[in-house]
């Protein structure tokens, strides 16, 4: 599994570890039932905090995405579990990311072009 810490971000670091896992999942490189490396094995890869993992992991279970067994460790879970979450919810953090987008300065037509291009590269499995 690749992902990557970037210190710049100003996200928190165990949010980018479940953004990134988010994004392999949806680009289909972390398939349905697919183990995934256990807390602290992903932490000494990345060089973080156990607790930071634990938490990605704990964010990604509770969207429904992974499901946790203590002892057997995380896997993928099936894409209709992932599904159950609302449409309201999606609008609304879509929503959040097109708000920075255009307060950002963007225009139109590039909002929608960087939507495209993002689209296209997870349906081609590109994270």
């Amino acid at each position: 599994m690749f992902l990557k810490i970037d210190t710049q971000d100003r996200r928190p670091i165990y949010q980018q570890v479940a953004d990134g896992i988010r994004t392999l999942i949806a680009a289909g490189q972390l398939s349905e039932g697919q183990q995934l490396p256990p807390v602290r094995q992903l932490a000494a890869d990345l060089g973080v905090k156990l607790n930071t993992i634990a938490a990605a992991y704990r964010d990604l279970q509770e969207d429904g995405l992974i499901v946790v067994k203590h002892g057997s460790g995380a896997t993928v879970a099936s894409r209709t579990a992932a599904a159950s979450q609302r449409p309201h919810e999606l609008r609304s953090t879509l929503r959040n990311a097109l708000t920075q987008m255009v307060l950002s300065g963007m225009h139109r037509a590039q909002i929608l072009t960087m939507v495209q291009d993002e689209l296209r590269g997870l349906l081609r499995g590109k994270p």
